[in-house]
């Protein structure tokens, strides 16, 4: 049996920790909580890292974070010999906040990219050093032009925020969704949609993913390569830094 959980991140993308209550363990050991700050692995970006907090001050260290069967079940994979909560203990849950930062500075960057690209997404990954996000593209395109106009959008200091629709609202417009090949974040009854500028002048789309609140925080940004996946495909690989300082290392 697995037991819904209330995912504060959905709510409060910089909320770092919080207190929760064992509700279940798994056979791999897996722990399942009421309420959770841990994001779950969804939408090419992965799940939170951190530990669990017990009443004696040890520690059960998280080395990821996925979805059950649906996605209001969110399991908190431990490290390899951690000591197992018992069902119903209280735990102080502590993401690795450094780690989440970067991905959502990250995440956000990907964001901007679909907009300085208007073409089809046909795949994406979030990491904490690099992001990669394919597009449905045959056009050439320098690399130094996107990242200007990336490092624009970004010291313009947008802001960043959530707007909630019904999955039913969704359905009925479905040319907002800019990916291809992977569906919304849907079966919860209402979908997140991720806007940037006032009014979502800059952009809108659907995303579970985790985001700064302005697009200043993203910082320093730039197209590192444009790779050919194909006749009509091109990959993007996002990282951190300005290509001088990257050139430098």
């Amino acid at each position: 049996m697995t037991n819904t959980v209330t995912a504060l991140f959905r709510e409060d993308f910089y909320l770092s920790t919080c207190e929760a209550n064992v509700t279940g363990i798994l056979e791999d050991g897996g722990i399942e909580l009421d309420q959770t700050c841990f994001y779950a692995t969804s939408g090419g970006q992965p799940g939170d890292t951190g530990f669990l907090e017990r009443r004696d001050g040890s520690r059960i260290a998280i080395t990821g974070t996925r979805h059950g069967a649906t996605k209001d079940v969110i399991i908190h994979a431990p490290a390899e010999g951690q000591a197992s909560p018992a069902i119903g203990e209280k735990l102080v849950l502590h993401i690795d906040w450094p780690r989440r930062y970067r991905l959502m500075r990250m995440h956000t960057a990907c964001h901007l990219l679909s907009v300085v690209c208007p073409f089809p997404i046909t795949g994406a990954a979030v990491g904490e050093d690099e992001s990669r996000v394919d597009f449905d593209m045959s056009e050439t395109i320098d690399k130094d032009q996107v990242t200007a106009a990336l490092m624009k959008l970004v010291d313009e200091n947008h802001p960043v925020y959530v707007q909630w629709i019904t999955d039913e609202e969704l359905a009925a417009n479905p040319g907002i969704v800019k990916s291809k090949n992977v569906r919304p974040p849907m079966g919860l009854g209402r979908v997140s949609l991720v806007c940037i500028g006032k009014d979502s002048a800059v952009d809108s789309q659907p995303c579970g993913g985790t985001h700064v609140s302005e697009t200043q925080e993203v910082g320093a940004i730039h197209i590192a390569k444009i790779e050919k996946k194909g006749k009509e495909n091109r990959r993007f690989r996002i990282r951190f830094g300005t290509p001088d300082e990257r050139a430098a290392v």
